[in-house]
């Protein structure tokens, strides 16, 4: 019998890169080709409808970087650090095989339904392939789950932030950098290369010189700021970066962040490579059953919800229909940027997963156990007793105990390994605050772009009512729907905490992704795919059952024992209109495969029934 135990961790990097890179040259190909059957000679709606606003054909290395900045939040980072609990193993198969059949899928389906569809939201495509009454449940679903989903964010964001003068001024650095490169590659035809040079340049040099900078108390004081602070400030942020033009500071500014994401994911895995750690967390832990200081419930089900994004995730869906189908410029290009940016996801919370389990188990446990619960913890389990925490605390010089939510445990990881290369002794503190600074930016990414795509759905829903508000261009409607979305989530972040709004974000998220799958097969059944359709089809399925049967246990053994009612009833509403989609949907695949007579579409395929483009 093979000993999963103590294994090395160049074992998972290998594994994993090379699953991936199968997965693209194979099934990537094969979902391209014959699930969406991707048409170059199509014309997409960045070319269509280009405005100079929204609609932008966008070189695709650059929406490559665009889409995976802003796709890739906490989910792939904090996700895999906090299921950690249940021991390696769980995690590392479910990104492996969610990102590949599942993840991956969803993107590049959901990213070929909008851009087929003009561009519009998840919601208008249900509106359009179901009926107008799921399309409308479907848009208010969205909504709600959008505005948890960018409170929990920001609030992850913000607990990485806080008094954090380093990180802090390098992220707000980003910003004037990105509107550089903007104005560059907007003006300068041919300068991708030339803006990506210069962006990466003066982004070095500000880590590098935010460090010594940060050393200075008058400066370091300007950017010590406070959570209320950081709160209204990530507010307004939204609010500029979604109705600004999109390729003067969300385009850029995600392109930017890239380098940073990638950079320092790669590193790690030289890193990696180089140090060859011990995978020191079990393969599996006793708490695979439930009863987790980090999560309360079984492995089975809750691993798929808290891995998230690192796997598959519905927010994809709000980017794939929102930002990234107005910039796509050849629709063979969703190969690419839909299924490519979601395997480079998976492998960076490979990587996250990595680095938290190089930790001692009582390490991991004691960073990531309330400190109030922390002496019962241990009496119950005198064998997770920390082990080198105190010598992390010394060198990095911040009190650890009890930092939870995943971006502590995630950062010392990194710090740990970093710390274990030649002539990078003494200089764990750097480390780490790098390591939270990189968290930071992985966040904030999503944030802008989902804020914008928030706004879409706001617009598109009461342009129902006022059909001014249709127009993408009207500036009155763009600042108010700005401003009532930002509002929306930005009161939860400035009122609520991690605790009381995190737990949401993976029900409502997987909710979501099963949503994007079943709505997106409805699509390929009606275009005359059924055998095809399956790819989406079972994912989809899997994910709706799984995700109500979490939802079901979180409500029965956590929310309602701990008389959190707030937290049950949000969960019942999003399950709740999340089940009448589904139900909405089902009812429409039997109608369509019944159908017998092709037609002729206005892209010269025979599909059972023709809908409004």
């Amino acid at each position: 019998m093979i000993d999963l135990n103590g294994i090395n961790a160049l074992t998972l990097i290998f594994a994993s890169l090379l699953i991936f890179a199968i997965a693209y040259r194979f099934y990537g190909i094969f979902l391209a080709n014959k699930v969406l059957r991707l048409n170059a000679k199509i014309t997409t709606p960045a070319v269509e409808f280009a405005d100079g606003q929204d609609y932008v054909k966008t070189d695709k290395k650059v929406l490559f970087g665009h889409h995976f900045a802003a796709i890739a939040a906490a989910g792939p980072l904090v996700g895999p650090v906090l299921a950690a609990q249940f021991g390696y193993l769980p995690g590392a198969l479910w990104i492996l095989i969610g990102c590949v059949l599942g993840g991956g899928v969803h993107d590049m389906v959901v990213l070929f339904a909008s851009v087929r569809h003009k561009g519009e939201s998840l919601a208008t495509i249900a509106s359009k392939e179901i009926s107008k009454p799921i399309g409308t449940i479907a848009g208010l679903a969205v909504l709600f789950i959008l505005i948890l989903t960018l409170a929990g964010l920001s609030l992850a964001c913000i607990s990485a932030m806080h008094e954090a003068p380093w990180s802090l001024f390098t992220i707000i650095l980003t910003m004037p950098i990105a509107i550089i490169m903007g104005l560059i590659m907007r003006y300068r035809e041919g300068s991708v290369t030339f803006a990506s040079i210069l962006g990466g340049v003066l982004l070095i040099v500000g880590i590098i010189s935010g460090h010594n900078l940060m050393e200075m108390p008058a400066i370091a004081n300007l950017f010590n700021w406070s959570i209320d602070t950081i709160s209204i400030a990530i507010a307004v942020y939204g609010f500029f970066a979604s109705v600004l033009p999109i390729w003067l500071l969300l385009v850029p500014r995600d392109y930017l962040s890239t380098y940073l994401k990638i950079g320092t994911i790669l590193m790690l895995t030289v890193g990696i490579i180089f140090v060859a750690p011990t995978i020191q967390m079990p393969a599996f832990t006793s708490f695979i059953h439930g009863g987790g200081p980090v999560i309360g419930g079984p492995v089975l089900p809750f691993i798929f919800i808290v891995i998230a994004c690192g796997a598959i995730s519905g927010f994809h869906a709000i980017i794939a229909t929102g930002t990234t189908p107005k910039m796509l410029g050849n629709e063979r290009e969703i190969l690419f940027v839909g299924y490519g940016a979601m395997l480079v996801e998976g492998f960076v919370a490979l990587m996250a997963l990595i680095a938290a389990c190089t930790l001692m188990p009582g390490d991991y446990f004691a960073i990531n156990t309330p400190v109030a619960a922390y002496d019962q913890f241990l009496a119950m389990h005198p064998e997770l007793h920390a082990v080198d925490l105190q010598h992390f605390i010394d060198r990095i010089g911040i009190d650890l105990h009890g930092r939870t939510g995943g971006a502590v445990s995630l950062a010392v990881g990194m710090a740990h390994i970093f710390d274990k290369v030649p002539f990078m002794d003494n200089v764990m503190a750097y480390w780490y605050n790098f390591a939270i600074m990189f968290e930071a930016v992985f966040i904030l990414t999503a944030i802008d772009a989902g804020t914008r795509v928030g706004r879409f759905f706001l617009q598109e829903m009461l342009g129902s009512v006022i059909p001014a508000f249709k127009d993408k261009n009207w500036w009155p409607g763009v600042i108010l729907c700005s401003a009532i979305f930002t509002f929306s989530w930005g009161y939860l972040v400035y009122t609520g905490n991690v605790s009381s709004i995190w737990p949401l974000f993976g029900i409502s998220n997987q909710l979501l992704a099963a949503c994007g799958l079943i709505v997106c097969t409805t699509m390929l059944i009606r275009m005359n795919r059924k055998k095809y359709a399956l790819c989406a089809a079972i994912p989809g399925i899997f994910m709706a059952i799984i995700t109500f049967w979490a939802g079901y246990v979180q409500v029965k053994d956590i929310y309602l024992p701990n008389e959190q009612y707030l937290l049950a009833s949000l969960a019942g509403i999003a399950m709740l209109l999340m089940g009448i989609v589904f139900i909405g949907t089902f009812i429409r695949w039997s109608q369509l495969f019944k159908v017998k007579e092709l037609k002729v579409d206005m892209y010269g395929e025979e599909v059972k029934e023709l809908v409004e483009r």
